[in-house]
């Protein structure tokens, strides 16, 4: 492996839509509604992507200190674990991932003022939070409800906030589904994983609900989004294009039918890649429905 593809791995490229897609909300509802500006589209994304990317390499750098990342794991191989970089480099790779999230987070504030600066703070806090420092809340089950306020709600509700200063309730109806969708790409990911988190003791919400809940759990976030579309545009709550997505709904069965049958093996790997799959896709049907004029 040359240091490129190790970093590229340590990078975790698959996980990105999950940074970009509720900036994509955020800018279509903008656009539909006369507001867009391409300066603050253009400095959230990177924004987004920056914090993501620092995420991953804390994990990575995190979950090998704690001896997290064993031979048995399952998911994409981890760069410190295995010696490849060291963990001195991987912090500070995150710390440069920081820093350019925090110029695009001060670009913003000159953009859409203050509130923007205390939200881009909030997040890097809850990112460093998750499975670092002295009580990481990844290790007790509740990463999934941060994920759903900082990846969901404020990602989208923030994303629409740049471009106007305003956060209006399509915004926050929006950011519901696509909550649920990015919480279950973590349910997927920790499901996966049960059996080696619990041999290092990590408490994962999969971890503490066993796998029948955790399955029952998946359903509900990969299902309940496309219903919630329906009935928020068919009120009139949301733009009325954004319905389309509930189309959708069909394609949440291929990720599901394999956490119903499968515990173990590359099955549930894929099961993660559908999940992430139907988030963007869903994210990408939501921006351009809000988009477009009615």
């Amino acid at each position: 492996m040359t240091r490129f593809e190790a970093w590229k791995t340590a990078s975790r490229p698959h996980t990105l839509p999950a940074a970009v897609v509720p900036v994509l909300v955020g800018g279509g509802l903008a656009s539909g509604e006369g507001v867009f500006r391409w300066d603050a589209l253009a400095w959230a994304l990177l924004g987004a992507l920056a914090i993501q990317v620092a995420a991953n390499f804390a994990n990575d750098a995190s979950d090998a200190y704690r001896g997290a990342d064993t031979d048995d794991r399952l998911g994409p191989p981890r760069m410190v674990a295995l010696g490849v970089i060291s963990s001195r480099h991987m912090w500070l790779a995150t710390w440069l991932s920081i820093g350019v999230a925090a110029a695009a987070g001060v670009a913003l504030t000159l953009i859409a003022g203050p509130w923007i600066l205390i939200i881009g703070v909030a997040s890097i806090i809850a990112m460093l939070g998750y499975v670092g420092g002295p009580a990481p809340y990844g290790y007790r089950g509740l990463g999934e409800v941060f994920v759903f306020i900082f990846f969901g709600l404020v990602a989208t509700v923030g994303s629409r906030y740049v471009h106007d200063m305003s956060a209006p309730l399509p915004a926050w109806l929006l950011a519901i589904p696509i909550g649920m969708l990015v919480t279950a790409i973590l349910v997927a990911n920790n499901y996966r994983d049960i059996e080696t988190d619990r041999a290092t003791r990590k408490r994962t919400l999969a971890v503490i609900l066993g796998r029948e809940r955790t399955r029952i759990l998946f359903m509900v976030l990969v299902y309940g989004p496309y219903p919630l579309v329906a009935i928020f545009a068919l009120l009139g709550w949301t733009p009325l294009p954004t319905a389309f997505a509930a189309l959708l709904a069909p394609f949440a069965g291929a990720p599901s039918r394999i956490i119903q049958v499968k515990t173990t093996g590359s099955a549930l790997i894929r099961a993660l890649k559908l999940t992430a799959r139907l988030h963007l896709v869903t994210g990408l049907v939501l921006a351009a429905g809000a988009a477009l004029p009615v």
